[in-house]
This record gives C-alpha cells, sequence and structure tokens, in this order.
C-alpha cells in the first residue's frame, strides 16, 4: 500500500479488512475487543508496528493526571503514523481527541460499530464502520444474525399426491 496518501486509502483498506470480520452473540465489551484485535491485526498484516493503548497526544480530564490512550496506534516506515480509535457510541471526546492526533501529524481514523446511522467526524479524521446489530442482549455482525424463532409450534403434516392433470 501506499504510505502517502490524504488517508482514504488506508481508511478503505481497513473497512475492507473489517468487512471479512464476523461475529455473533457478543457483549458489547467483547465485541469492541474483537473489532480492535482485528485493526492490530490489519496493521500487522500491512508490515507496520502495532501499538495497543498507545499514549495518546490528548491529556486526561482532570482530576486525572497523564494522557490519554488510543485504542491502537501504528507506525508505519516512510509514512505518518496512524491513531485509530473503536467506538460503539459517537462520543465528541473521541473526535477532539483524534483531530488533536490529526494536529500531531498523525493519520486520524475512527473505527464507528454498531447500528448506525453513524455520524461523519470533521476532516481530517477517517469513518471506518461495521455493521452488527443487538439482539437478545448481545451483539451480532448483521451476516451473522441467529435465525429467528418460530411463533410458535410447528404441526406435522403427512404429504399428500396432488392429482395431475394433463394439459393437451
Amino acid at each position: 500500500m501506499d504510505t502517502v496518501d490524504d488517508g482514504t486509502a488506508t481508511a478503505r483498506s481497513l473497512g475492507d479488512w473489517l468487512s471479512a470480520l464476523h461475529f455473533a452473540d457478543l457483549t458489547e465489551d467483547r465485541a469492541t475487543a474483537r473489532i480492535i484485535d482485528a485493526v492490530a491485526a490489519w496493521g500487522e498484516a500491512q508490515g507496520w508496528r502495532v501499538y495497543r493503548r498507545a499514549p495518546s497526544v490528548v491529556p486526561l480530564p482532570p482530576p486525572l493526571n497523564g494522557t490519554s490512550v488510543l485504542d491502537v496506534a501504528c507506525a508505519r516506515p516512510g509514512g505518518q503514523p496512524i491513531a485509530i480509535e473503536v467506538d460503539r457510541l459517537d462520543r465528541q471526546r473521541t473526535v477532539d481527541k483524534l483531530l488533536a492526533e490529526a494536529a500531531a501529524g498523525r493519520l486520524a481514523v475512527w473505527v464507528r460499530w454498531g447500528a448506525g446511522p453513524f455520524r461523519s467526524p470533521p476532516l481530517p479524521v477517517h469513518l471506518v464502520t461495521r455493521e452488527a446489530t443487538r439482539r437478545g442482549g448481545t451483539w451480532h455482525t448483521v451476516t451473522d444474525l441467529p435465525a429467528p424463532r418460530h411463533s410458535g409450534p410447528v404441526d406435522v403434516v403427512e404429504a399428500e399426491e396432488l392429482p395431475w392433470e394433463a394439459k393437451p
């Protein structure tokens, strides 16, 4: 992949990678962890150094000390680093963090997952989405929904041969 891009090709590559991710019957925390694992695997497949819970340039809100962390960060030889956050919810703090990362020279990518709709963040933050839905208290990628339960018991009937008339 070309390491010099406006972020569109990188975001598209990650989106393609995540489209192959499937899960069923996961809690919100487990689904988020599964997506973070997939993002890290994508970075590793590109041959980049991948860091989970990497330090952010954004300080923690008072009364906490230190800096916030990124879900995933990737160091690319010859290309700008990538700062990636994974969220189900639309959080302004995440947008602010990614805008600060972009201002510090990193390619900022927000991976949103869930049922949508997904509001586009302001540029230069790039949005990557993975649709999932909640059913019965757990999350499923849309293609991995369990079969619906039937509304009642199924009656067993015997097959009968129907009369057949030959048409002239």
